[in-house]
């Protein structure tokens, strides 16, 4: 079963302009990002597929694989999806380009999921407090018995009307594995209803009937969106090296 892991880099970002090739330990977060994932040895190709000059520079001078994407998308799946005629592998890993920090345990599991020949398309979980369940940054998930997922949201999920002590509350963390096929039919479909209301790509799955199989993982990702973030990912790296 063979793996790839594709990271979709976007130049354009509003909250820290250009995040993906600000410096990070002497190499940028772009670059991060690919060697750590690479390093993990989950995967038997890795790619970064990006629509900027810049970004493909710094992967091309760490001997990266790059596909250039022509094509404008509104997201990082549509994103991936276009590169899938340069890639040659059944499992898809859609790796977010600016968490810098790949933890091999959780991408191994989340892979691994695919030995069941029914799964198409898998993410990760992990447990969050109720007070972190209240903030509408973090994306909730809820599962069936088997940890498919029933439904994400915003807002806290499920809500606690009986005030029951030590309820469990998953965060979704926003890395996706796909069967080469579910991510192409997937690309394929039209935003959806819930997918508007709540801002969540992933109901677009759903609501369409896919299923989602979720691995549950304790790594608590960094990603980079703010000048904090990144000032926080460097003192990491200061405590690693």
């Amino acid at each position: 079963m063979k793996t790839a892991a594709l990271i979709p880099a976007r130049y354009a970002s509003t909250r820290l302009p250009a995040k993906l090739v600000q410096d990070l330990g002497g190499k940028s977060v772009i670059q991060r990002t690919y060697l750590s994932t690479l390093a993990t040895n989950v995967f038997d190709e890795v790619w970064v597929v990006t629509d900027h000059a810049e970004i493909r520079k710094q992967i091309e001078e760490v001997g990266g694989n790059v596909f250039y994407s022509e094509t404008a998308h509104e997201s990082g799946s549509d994103r991936i999806a276009e590169a899938l005629g340069k890639v040659d592998a059944e499992i898809i890993v859609n790796v977010q380009g600016d968490e810098p920090f790949q933890d091999e345990k959780s991408l191994r599991d989340l892979v691994e999921v695919f030995e069941d020949k029914s799964v198409e398309i898998a993410s990760l979980k992990t447990l969050i407090s109720e007070d972190e369940a209240q903030n509408p940054n973090f994306v909730k998930v809820i599962t069936d018995l088997k940890s498919d997922a029933l439904y994400f949201s915003r807002s806290p999920i499920p809500y606690n009307r009986d005030k029951i002590r030590d309820l469990q509350y998953w965060k979704h963390v926003g890395i996706y594995a796909y069967r080469r096929e579910a991510l192409t039919a997937y690309t394929a479909l039209g935003k959806s209803v819930l997918e508007k209301v709540e801002m969540l790509e992933q109901l677009r799955l759903l609501e369409n009937g896919f299923k989602i199989r979720m691995v549950s993982t304790v790594h608590h990702a960094v990603a980079i969106d703010t000048l904090e973030d990144l000032e926080r990912a460097r003192s990491i790296l200061g405590l690693r090296n």
